[in-house]
């Protein structure tokens, strides 16, 4: 493996590192700094297939992230795959939610990944979430 293929990997493990900060502190700033320009997030048990361009991607989030009084996303890359300036990513996530009334969520997903270098940083260009167990 070469030190730029290294390099690259580290890169995208701090990408979704960083959306997971994001989550955590809920910042739009931050989460939305993970979004390619033309980024596609599809969230297909929510009816979202295909949310299109980071405006309307962290306008949304911004708005779901409403209904919870609490958020803890943790997650972790099981594959990561680099070709040139793009890359796909396989990763697992582990999520505890309060909504507004006090119900708790604890979803377990795998997010599919697109991502590609958009000056010279790793961003997702694709996020394709499934439920795996729990809401």
């Amino acid at each position: 493996m070469s030190d730029q293929h290294f390099e690259d990997q580290q890169a995208i493990r701090e990408l979704l590192e960083r959306y997971c900060d994001g989550v955590n502190q809920r910042d739009a700033d931050i989460w939305g700094s993970t979004w390619a320009v033309d980024a596609v997030w599809e969230l297909p048990h929510l009816g979202m297939e295909g949310l299109t361009g980071r405006g309307m991607i962290v306008a949304s989030w911004t708005d779901a992230m409403k209904m919870f009084s609490f958020v803890n996303m943790m997650a972790m890359p099981g594959l990561i795959r680099v070709e040139g300036d793009k890359a796909t990513m396989r990763s697992y996530t582990d999520e505890v939610a309060v909504m507004q009334d006090g119900t708790e969520l604890r979803p377990r997903g795998q997010y599919d990944d697109e991502c590609v270098k958009e000056l010279g940083e790793w961003k997702f260009s694709r996020r394709v979430f499934t439920v795996l167990h729990g809401e």
